[in-house]
Formats: C-alpha cells, sequence, structure tokens
C-alpha cells in the first residue's frame, strides 16, 4: 500500500493513562483529569498521536472503573465532565486524539439498568442481563446449584444469588460487574446510542474492553452449556461458551453500521479480545469486514506462566519469538497488528521481559522498546513504560490493591497454598505493579499527589523519574522519543513488511522491515551476555546505524549486552 494510502493509525504511537495512577491535582491520593491537563507537555514531548484514557465514568470502584455506574457522565473522583471536554480541546490543539475505554460486556452492579433489571423478574429490562434459575432439583445457594460451572476470572463461579427472587445473575469477572445480554436487542441500541453521544462531543474512538465476551453461546431454548472441568477446581472452564462467541461478527458489523459510518476515517475501533486467534483476528481486523481497526490479543503475555499467571515461569525467546513472528506473518496482508508489552492488566516490562537490576535496566528497557516499535504495528505505551518503570517490591497482601490479586490469594490460601509462595507470584504477575503511581520526581510522593497516594509509589522513584531523565539524551525516555520520531519519518517502520530471523537463536532477536526497495535491519540482544554477529548476520556488519540504544560506537561484529541496533542496508 502506497504510504499516502494507509490509515492514519499505521503511523501512529498511542499512550495509555491510567487515570487513577497519572497524576492528581487535588490532593485526594487519587489521579484525575485535572492532573493529565497539567502534564500535557510531556505526552507532547514525547511525540504520541493518541491518549488512551482508561475508564473515568461514575463507578463504585469494584474493579477500578471497569465496573460502569453510569455510561453518560464523569466520576467525580476524577473530575468533570467539563474537565473532559478541556482535556479533549487541549488535546486537539496539540494534534492528539483522545481514545475512551469503554466497557459493554458488563456493567457496574450500581448501574439503573441492573437496578431496574434486578427489582423484579417481571421487569421490562429482565432480559437486559443473563438471569436463569438453579439447576433442576437444587436449592438456590446450594454449591454446585448455579445455572453452569463456569468460573469467573476474579475467582468463584460466575454465577451469584439474588435472594429476593431466587435467581442467580452471570458475572464473567468480579460480583459486582453483571454480563449484559447483547441477545436483547434493546440493549444493542442503548449501547449504540450512548456511543454516538461521546463521538459527537469529540472523543476519537474507543479501546474496547473484553468485547469479544459479548457474545455468548446460548441455547434456543436460553441455556448456556457447562465448561470442561478446571484441573484442582469445582469449576468449568466457560469460555469455548463466551470467547467470540456465536454472533461477535454480526454485533461488531451492526455496531459499526450504527455508530462509525459517516465518520470512520478520522477514528481509532481497538478490540480487547482475549483468546483471539491470528485467524480470528483477520476477521475482526479486515477494512473490507467493517468491524475494528486492530486487536489486543494476549498471546505473547501467555508464554511465561503454566496455566495460570499464578505459576510463572522463565520465558523462552524462541516461543515469543514465534508467537510474535505468526502473529506478523498472519496479518501481513490482511488487518493489523496492535504491539504492546504492558498496561493496566499487566506487570512491567523491564521486570518481566528485560532485566531490572541497576546494571541492565535502562539497557534492556530500551532494548525492548526498540524491538517493539520496529515490528508492524501500532505501537502502544503505557504510562511510566517510557521511564523504565518497574515492579513494585510489595511486601504483603495489604500492600496490593487489586480485585483479582486480593480474590486469588484468599482462595489459594485457602485451599492449603503457602502464603510467602502466594505472594511470590503475585509480586511477579499482579496488576498493581502496573498501578504504582507515575514517577515524576524524586520527592516523597514522586511528585504524583500532595496527599497519600492510593497505592504505594515505587520507591526506587527517587532515582528512576521524569525529571531526572527530561533532558538526558541517554534516558530511556530520550529513546522512545526517537523511536516514535522515527516511525512518523520513515515509512519502512510504518508499513515495511515483515521477516523474522535467526528464529531458534535464544539470545539474538532479529528481523528485517522493506518497502520499495528500503530495508532495515533490527538486532537486538535479549540477553545479559555480548553476542557475536558478524557469522550469523554478517550484513549487519558495516550497515547504516539509524538508531541504537547504547553510547558509543562499539564493535560492528559484536552485540553488546541489551543492545538493540536499527540498520539500513544497501
Amino acid at each position: 500500500m502506497p504510504p499516502e494510502q494507509a490509515a492514519w493509525w499505521t503511523r501512529a504511537v498511542v499512550y495509555q493513562v491510567y487515570p487513577r495512577s497519572f497524576q492528581d491535582s487535588d490532593g485526594d491520593g487519587i489521579g484525575d483529569l485535572g492532573g493529565i491537563l497539567r502534564r500535557l507537555d510531556h505526552l507532547v514531548d514525547l511525540g504520541v498521536d493518541v491518549v488512551w484514557l482508561s475508564p473515568v465514568y461514575p463507578s463504585p470502584q469494584a474493579d477500578n472503573g471497569y465496573d460502569i455506574s453510569d455510561y453518560e457522565d464523569i466520576d467525580p473522583l476524577f473530575g468533570s465532565l467539563a474537565q473532559l471536554d478541556e482535556l479533549i480541546a487541549a488535546l486537539h490543539e496539540r494534534g492528539v486524539k483522545l481514545v475512551m475505554d469503554l466497557v459493554v460486556n458488563h456493567t457496574s452492579d450500581r448501574h439503573p439498568w441492573f437496578l431496574e433489571s434486578r427489582s423484579s423478574p417481571d421487569s421490562p429490562k429482565r432480559d437486559w442481563y443473563w438471569w436463569r434459575p438453579p439447576r433442576p432439583g437444587l436449592e438456590p445457594g446450594r454449591p454446585g446449584a448455579e445455572p453452569t460451572n463456569w468460573h469467573s476470572f476474579f475467582s468463584g463461579p460466575t454465577w451469584e444469588l439474588d435472594e429476593a427472587s431466587g435467581e442467580y445473575y452471570l458475572h464473567l469477572f468480579a460480583r459486582e460487574q453483571p454480563d449484559l445480554n447483547w441477545e436483547n436487542p434493546e440493549v444493542r441500541r442503548a449501547v449504540y446510542a450512548m456511543m454516538r453521544r461521546w463521538l459527537d462531543r469529540g472523543v476519537d474512538g474507543f479501546r474496547m474492553d473484553v468485547i469479544n465476551m459479548i457474545s455468548k453461546d446460548v441455547g434456543a431454548d436460553g441455556s448456556l452449556p457447562d465448561g470442561p472441568p478446571l484441573p484442582g477446581l469445582p469449576y468449568g472452564d466457560g469460555t469455548p461458551s463466551f470467547l467470540c462467541g456465536p454472533r461477535i461478527h454480526e454485533f461488531l458489523q451492526e455496531m459499526h453500521h450504527e455508530v462509525f459510518d459517516g465518520r470512520r476515517e478520522s477514528l481509532l475501533l481497538v478490540g480487547e479480545m482475549p483468546g483471539v486467534t491470528v485467524e480470528q483476528a483477520r476477521l475482526f481486523t479486515d477494512p473490507a469486514r467493517a468491524e475494528v481497526d486492530m486487536v489486543f490479543q494476549f498471546e505473547h503475555v501467555g508464554l511465561d506462566f503454566d496455566g495460570s499467571k499464578w505459576r510463572p515461569r522463565p520465558l523462552r525467546m524462541r516461543d515469543l519469538k514465534a508467537s510474535f513472528g505468526r502473529w506478523q506473518a498472519g496479518l501481513a496482508d490482511v488487518g493489523w497488528n496492535s504491539l504492546y508489552w504492558d498496561n493496566h492488566d499487566q506487570p512491567r516490562a523491564v521486570s518481566r521481559f528485560g532485566d531490572d537490576s541497576p546494571r541492565f535496566r535502562r539497557d534492556s528497557a530500551t532494548c525492548l522498546a526498540t524491538l517493539l516499535h520496529l515490528h508492524r504495528g501500532t505501537p502502544y505505551v503505557y504510562q511510566g513504560e517510557e521511564l523504565g518503570m518497574a515492579n513494585a517490591p510489595f511486601t504483603g497482601i495489604d500492600d496490593f490493591r487489586d480485585v483479582e490479586s486480593r480474590g486469588h490469594f484468599a482462595q489459594a490460601v485457602a485451599h492449603g497454598e503457602d502464603p510467602d509462595d502466594v505472594l511470590a507470584a503475585m509480586r511477579r504477575m499482579s496488576r498493581d505493579n502496573a498501578r504504582t503511581p507515575v514517577q515524576w520526581d524524586a520527592s516523597p510522593s514522586a511528585g504524583f499527589t500532595t496527599g497519600t497516594p492510593w497505592i504505594a509509589v515505587n520507591p526506587d522513584h527517587a532515582e528512576w523519574n521524569a525529571e531526572a531523565q527530561r533532558g538526558d539524551p541517554a534516558s530511556v525516555l530520550a529513546h522512545h522519543r526517537r523511536l516514535i520520531a522515527l516511525r512518523h519519518d520513515d515509512p519502512v517502520v510504518a508499513l515495511g513488511d515483515f521477516s523474522m530471523l535467526l528464529p531458534e537463536h535464544d539470545e539474538l532477536y532479529a528481523f528485517t522491515r522493506s518497502l520499495d526497495g528500503a530495508t532495515l535491519l533490527v538486532v537486538c540482544n535479549v540477553g545479559g551476555a555480548a553476542q557475536p554477529i558478524g557469522e550469523l548476520l554478517p550484513q549487519a556488519v558495516g550497515a547504516e546505524l539509524v538508531l541504537g540504544n547504547l553510547p558509543g560506537d562499539g564493535d560492528p561484529a559484536l552485540l553488546r549486552p541489551w543492545e538493540a541496533r536499527v540498520l539500513r542496508l544497501p
């Protein structure tokens, strides 16, 4: 595709703001819209094109805003609609778009729709959610009486008993997050109308949370099937019945027609889709099908644990190459990739995939960034990633805030696991690692708040912070600036073909990007020992250095630990 015909987002970089942890402006210890407005210069200096804003809607905060009680307003915790309008205008003045997080697989149990649905079995909105009686012959509330055996993502069954009616409602996540019934056309019409109002307000698109779960495999009689048993648990795996369900493409195409027709080219539509395959992603992201621009897939963040993320194991680089390579090849001619290392649901990249020791933290953070940004797709930078922020040293369960983490700890200890072993896994994999406040400076609360932060600041902020890096050309921040500028300036980075090299090598990650006779060779040493590349990649020796992450010239035939080079081939 000629560069002038490519969609704008092929050369864009997205920056995710998790508002609760970005910047507090009123001293209550919780980040807010006023804080984001204060830090716009940081985003502009970085060079990003899009800000993805995690949920700021009214919410009881059972899952930090992913349990929405009002789709039409802003939670006072974060500010006001007027401040959101100010943020949209301020970003647009700077040439930056705003994408809102949208959670429509489920609502909060405090949402008026659910309160009305729960009020009576005869409620007009009863069928807006998944209500079902207990299994035949079993008393409501008795273990095993749930309508299906599905296991919740946040531990326990996916069904919660409503004692007033004797029926259960479905929640794939926390019990405070009941699932909407997308089989009901009234639900879909209400969601589409809400989305149109946000676009009318100036929002530039949506990142749609677990959007591939909205279609459930419901039988003609309204029943939902049991899932295969999960080892060691009294529950079953329900995912075959709700991941990319039978009507998912129909629903997304209907959404596209009802919400986006006529204003499509300027928007960005991203679907978060756990469990999606390359083949399914080709369908979702094929422009001719009019569904979404790109998907968030989770294959590469499932390679360093066994079955459950709470059973982590070392990552084999060849496995990561195989995964990334499969997605690059699978979406080469149709569709588009999202590129990310971490987000609000994942631990910090430099701790997980790199080396956060004092010796290699800066080098591995910039190496990983180079590797990711030079792939074909749209890169996502999660707040603090551009500073090399690392996992936090949580000491005990009271340090954690995440509903998933705390639920896992309670369940694991109740099943007899050693609390110290459980905590060790949580320190590596908990979502709270991504949620410690952004480290702006070396002051006691890292410049995040004048009050007490809602979750503790990582004590390493005294050294690792934006103020210390802003004027340092060798910093992680400066390297991200250069990577983003390279994507903007060089069409090969945005649109070039991808070819993996040395797929079986466990320390060298190398590939080429080619477009219209121009070729970039990217070589990354993803380990702590130097690697001779003269024999393995002779074309790298003597090639023009476009961008590197380590200072000095170095030996052209030797790649230093965690060194990354972007080279232009003759």
